[in-house]
């Protein structure tokens, strides 16, 4: 039982016989304990590999959302562009200059003045699709808003007062004024 290395330290008599027994012993005790301990460790290893594998799979969910999110956007982008490129009305070849609020700038388009009326009035609104505005009827408007209100840069609402209610109805205005 005794292994070469502790034999020669006996007949050297650097160790006594106590020692080495007391050594094996030790030996004895600690191989009859590692199988507990290699459990208490395998356990271990399965705990951590579980745990990583649920952060895994929250990190998977949460890229799969965002990758369902970014094609919804997309989605909505492409109605959006599909709705103004089929309802656009070409009114912007005219002289009569129509101002408008973008992000505290002023922006400008130039309109006929049939196309200023109806745009006044609320029976068309102004978009913005890849940086350029187009002109739309309110109906294409009101269904853009409900994808993205971000699109519709200026949606006049309709206002119908009534002859009755109105002070200046007796007095007509010249039709050759402009502001």
């Amino acid at each position: 039982m005794v292994n070469a290395f502790q034999e020669q330290l006996l007949k050297a008599g650097l160790v006594s016989k106590d020692k080495v027994n007391k050594s094996n012993k030790s030996k004895y005790k600690q191989a009859k304990q590692q199988p507990k301990n290699r459990n208490a460790e395998a356990d271990k290893l399965k705990k951590q590999l579980q745990q990583d594998t649920l952060t895994k799979a929250e990190r998977d969910r949460k890229l799969n959302r965002q990758k369902v999110e970014e094609k919804n956007k997309k989605a909505i982008v492409a109605q959006i562009r599909q709705l103004v490129e089929m309802n656009r009305i070409s009114g912007d070849e005219g002289d009569t200059a129509f101002n408008f609020e973008v992000d505290s700038k002023i922006e400008r388009i130039y309109v006929t003045d049939d196309v200023h009326k109806k745009i006044v009035s609320g029976r068309l609104a102004i978009v913005r699709l890849d940086d350029k505005y187009e002109l739309v009827p309110k109906i294409v408007a009101d269904k853009i808003m409900q994808r993205d209100i971000h699109f519709v840069v200026l949606c006049n609402t309709a206002e119908t007062a009534s002859e009755d209610d109105d002070e200046y109805a007796d007095y007509k205005v010249p039709d050759d004024l402009m502001w």
